[in-house]
């Protein structure tokens, strides 16, 4: 009877596991507080790397921007290699994100924006005489446009908001005659008497100090363009001379340059470096036949004078990459047609009419058949807007 009262109570005895289970219950409430606690740490360490991140990113476009402006008033692209190495130092891999966040304060700040210039390479080199016949029948040779890793500021600023602010305004020119008067009879206009110092425009391009070299600049593009996009250093050297501009004429540069003034042959080099004009050797000189013979025969006077010949007709000049990114063939196009469409002789009227007046029918339609011209004359190819 013991043994079996001794069962008897034991059996309704709670098991182990039986007697576990309500205090189980209330048991996770305390690991899922921590859980969460940890989650919210571990979201504001990420806040915070993700913040940190963003500031190291703003602060390295900053210094891009800065880059950009040296580099661009030394008018000297700026190379990919030399933004990681003074920007992004080893974390190379953020330069999109920094690219996008300067350009931003570039056109919010400046109205500028950082572009990449690309190289036009010849698909296949082709000697003179070929290029003679593909520009007779009106073609051109194919070319492949491909990026260099080079970078230049240039203006993001609406074209009709520049023409609106180079248009003469009466009540301006009234404001600037009465502010800056001209003592100096000998200079001042009939209209004007303030001279050169009033033009009556937001944009004071008369105040420049660029507008020597800049036109040269925009003359020997022109040249270049009219001419099939390519010129001979001859014929080019020859064109510049007619315009009193022979190798020795001085350029006046900008105050902020260190020379005040350069040659053709320097200020050609210079935009060669600076990547408005490319020059490219051809691959077969002229005279080099004569130049033999003459040798042969001891002629040593015909061999240099054929030595020259064919070192000048050995280069041509085209349109470097700096160019088509920051001018473009429809602009410098649109210039000159403008240029040539104005009547011998009407130039009086016109500057009579030049505050606020549009110009003629009669204007325009000359504008537009000259324009065709200068397309026709660019090998039959379509001019091309800035790139």
């Amino acid at each position: 009877m013991a043994r079996t009262s001794t069962r008897f109570q034991r059996a309704p005895q709670p098991s182990q596991s039986q007697g576990g289970r309500p205090r189980r219950g209330h048991v996770p409430d305390e690991p899922e507080e921590e859980d969460v606690a940890d989650d919210r740490e571990e979201d504001g360490e990420e806040d915070v790397a993700t913040e940190k991140v963003q500031q190291e990113a703003e602060r390295k476009a900053r210094d891009l921007v800065r880059l950009a402006l040296f580099h661009e008033q030394r008018r000297i692209p700026l190379r990919r290699d030399e933004i990681s190495k003074k920007v992004l130092g080893s974390n190379s891999r953020s330069f999109n994100a920094v690219f996008a966040t300067a350009n931003d304060i570039l056109k919010r700040t400046f109205g500028m924006e950082l572009v990449e210039l690309h190289s036009t390479s010849p698909e296949m080199d082709i000697n003179e005489k070929e290029a003679e016949m593909l520009k007779t029948a009106g073609l051109k040779k194919k070319t492949a446009s491909t990026g260099t890793k080079s970078y230049i500021l240039r203006s993001v600023l609406d074209p009709a908001l520049i023409e609106k602010a180079s248009t003469p305004d009466a009540e301006i020119r009234e404001l600037e005659q009465a502010e800056n008067p001209d003592d100096n009879e000998e200079f001042a206009e009939d209209d004007n008497p303030v001279g050169t110092h009033s033009t009556g425009s937001i944009f004071a391009w008369h105040t420049a100090d660029q507008l020597a070299s800049v036109g040269i600049l925009y003359v020997i593009l022109a040249l270049i363009l009219v001419e099939g996009r390519t010129i001979n250093d001859n014929d080019l050297r020859a064109i510049l001379k007619r315009l009193q501009l022979p190798s020795n004429a001085p350029v006046p540069l900008s105050s902020q340059s260190t020379n005040q003034s350069l040659t053709i042959d320097a200020y050609l080099a210079q935009l060669t470096r600076q990547g408005y004009l490319d020059k490219h050797r051809l691959g077969t000189a002229r005279g080099a036949p004569k130049r033999a013979r003459a040798a042969q025969h001891g002629n040593t006077q015909a061999a240099a004078g054929a030595h020259d010949d064919s070192v000048l007709a050995a280069y041509e000049w085209r349109w470097g990459p700096r160019a088509h990114a920051e001018v473009g063939e429809r602009a410098v196009a649109q210039f000159v047609a403008e240029f040539m469409a104005v009547r011998p002789g009407a130039e009086e009227d016109e500057e009579e009419d030049a505050v606020g007046a549009p110009a003629d029918e009669g204007t325009q339609k000359r504008v537009q058949i000259v324009f065709k011209g200068i397309e026709r004359a660019a090998a039959g190819a379509p001019l091309a807007d800035v790139r």
